[in-house]
This record gives structure tokens, sequence and C-alpha cells, in this order.
């Protein structure tokens, strides 16, 4: 295993960890078989942000006495009603649940804000007693470091600029960010400003991870394989897909970036993951695949809100990403992802097309808006 420093936490951290999501809801036999797996190459970094108390015992059982040999992603503010993922500010409800993986862990190295979007959510972490009970957890040693969840760069930024946090888990992948953000200028003169290089680049993505190098903000990796989207011929939005060494290391080479924490379900994938480590430069190198966006790509959202601003705010790059997910497979969506449609601001599409004259790639953003509704409804 490669080690990194995760920021100013001062943490190693292997550069491949576990992201215990997909371990939810499976018998104990495979969230032992796929820890075991973990640990035996080198993973000392788990995400365990899952609120169900099934899950969070199976995967406490399965380290067992190896528990001062690893680092734990905790996240405050996860919840569960009536068996589905919430998020929850309520203050006896995040105390309940952060409760539990103290009462299973024992400590909690990285104690994660956890899901902060919008100007809501920030507000509401920020502006109530839900900070000082992370400031609590902190002093008292329940919590070694405290960190946050974020998928907005905007609000991410907001969050680090308070001073409070020491590392940020964030989604990152090349179909997010879409170019990587230090592309040279002079190369673009020499290409004649290609068009198709500037289709989606997010720059507000880019400073966020040049301010994390910056003030030493360690970043963990969620979602760089972009559910799997990225691994696929039909959804890959690129003329074909990447493999898995190649998100690995396109996340991996974003500026502040310690360590990607796949969602494996059980062994097999957990040890397909770790190939990365001995997989060759070639083998790793992104480039050619991600300089091509497919000929037929109008009509894709590519998340870059030039479709903004909704009069009815709507998120509608974020309503693109979980409906491009869910379209993988609409009769098993994860409960993660229906709780991230629902969360997400604004009211109902009044259809007054302004998005639609402003997308640069021609997306049917009105019928999408119509398609994400039934479907997570």
């Amino acid at each position: 295993m490669e080690f990194r420093k995760l920021g100013r936490t001062n943490e190693n951290v292997g550069v491949i960890g576990l992201g215990c999501e997909h371990l939810d809801r499976k018998p104990y036999e495979q969230v032992a078989e796929t820890i075991d797996a973990a640990l035996d190459i080198g993973v000392n970094l788990l995400d365990v942000f899952m609120p169900g108390e099934e899950v969070r015992t199976h995967v406490a059982k399965a380290i067992g006495g190896r528990r001062k040999n690893l680092l734990i992603q905790g996240h405050i503010g996860a919840s569960d009603v009536n068996q589905q993922y919430d998020i929850s500010r309520d203050m006896p409800t995040v105390k309940k649940y952060f409760e539990t993986l103290l009462r299973l862990f024992g400590y909690i190295d990285f104690g994660m804000l956890f899901f902060i979007d919008s100007e809501d959510d920030f507000k509401n972490v920020f502006e109530t007693e839900f900070i000082e009970y992370a400031r609590k957890l902190k002093r008292q040693g329940d919590i070694r470091h405290i960190g946050f969840s974020s998928h907005n760069p905007a609000t991410a930024k907001r969050v680090i600029a308070t001073g409070e946090v020491d590392m940020l888990m964030f989604s990152i992948n090349p179909a997010f960010d879409m170019l990587p953000p230090h592309m040279p200028a002079l190369e673009q003169i020499d290409k004649q400003f290609a068009g198709a290089l500037f289709r989606g680049i997010d720059p507000e993505r880019a400073a966020l991870y040049d301010l994390c190098e910056r003030e030493n903000i360690g970043i963990t990796v969620m979602k760089a394989l972009g559910a799997g989207k990225l691994l696929s011929a039909d959804h890959t939005p690129y003329a074909k897909p990447l493999t898995l060494n190649q998100c690995v290391h396109y996340a991996l080479s974003r500026p502040a970036a310690a360590s990607v924490l796949p969602g494996c379900r059980t062994a097999a994938e957990m040890r397909q993951i770790a190939e990365y480590l001995s997989a060759s430069a070639e083998e790793k190198d992104f480039s050619d695949t991600i300089r091509d966006l497919r000929a037929d790509f109008a009509g894709n959202c590519v998340y870059c809100s030039h479709c903004q601003p909704c009069p009815a705010e709507i998120d509608i790059a974020g309503v693109h990403k979980y409906l491009d997910i869910a379209r993988l497979d609409t009769a098993s969506i994860p409960p993660s992802v229906r709780s991230h449609y629902a969360a997400l601001p604004g009211g109902t599409c009044i259809e007054c097309g302004n998005c639609e004259s402003r997308c640069p790639f021609g997306v049917k953003i009105i019928e999408n808006l119509k398609e994400a509704g039934r479907i997570f409804a």
C-alpha cells in the first residue's frame, strides 16, 4: 500500500480505502470477508457513514481487535428513519446515532459534519449547536479530527473558511471535473481553443482543490467511479469507458487528494481495486480517454450549471447527477441516492424553458426533471 498524509490531520492514510455503504443489509459473513480483504491489502481507512445499527455492528465485529490499526470516518448527522437513510440536524437524533458509533468503535478518528451542500446545510451546522457538539466531541477525545462531507465546491469553500475543519470528503471523478484543473493555457492556444476541451469545465471545483492544497485540507474521495458509469461503454460520456485504474489515478492526481474510498460489496471487488497498487504508469494514464467526448454527447448533461439560475430554484445539475445514477438500474436505486435527490433544493418546475435556452449541449431539461420526479416518487 502507498500512504499519503491527510492534510493537517497529519495522519498517514492508504491511497485506497473502503467505503462501507454497499455492505449495508449484507450478511455478516460477506461484511467480514470484505473487511478482511481490505485489511490484507493494507487498507487503513474505512468510511462508516451508514446509519443502520446492523451494518455498523457487522463492521465493528469484523474489525475486532484490529481497531487500533485503523482510521474510521464517522458522520455526525447521518440518521436512519424507518430504515431509510436520512440527514438530520435535530440534535437528539444526531447524538443518538453518533453515540452508537462511539459505542461500537470506541472513538472516531474523523468526525465528519455530514452532507454540507447548500446554504441551509451550512446554516444548520454552523449557526446552531450542531458545531458546538462537534467541538465538544473533539475536546473529549471522542473524535480526533473534525472533517466534513460535501458535493458542492462553493459550499465546501465556505466550510473551509470557518477554520473548523481539518479535512474534506468530496466527490471527484473526471465526469464531474471534465478536465484536470491545471490544463496549461498555452496548449489551448496551440489547439485553437477547440470547443470540446472546454465543455463542462467547472472552475469552482478547480479552485476548491487549490484551496485545499494551500490550506493543507486533506481530501478523501467518494464517487471516484461515478457510480460505475465511467466504467460502462453505454453510460460513459467519453468515446470509450475508463478503467478502474484510470478512475482511481484521476482522483489521486487532484491537488490535496489522499485516499480513494470505493464502495466495495465483496472481497473480490476489493482485490480488484487493489490491482491499482501494482498497475503500470501506462495502465493508470487517463489522458487519452478523457480528451475525447463522444461525438453524440449533445443532449447529455455534464453538470456544468450553465442552465442556472432557475426561477424555481431547482438544482438542475444535481437532479441530473442522481437521475443518471438511477437510470443505471431503476429497479434498485440505492437508498442514499434517493435521499440525496430528496434533499436537493428547489420547488416544482414551471416549464419556463429558461434553462433549455441557456444549455450549451441541448439537454432536454424539462423532460428529464419530469422523469426524475417519476423515478424517485
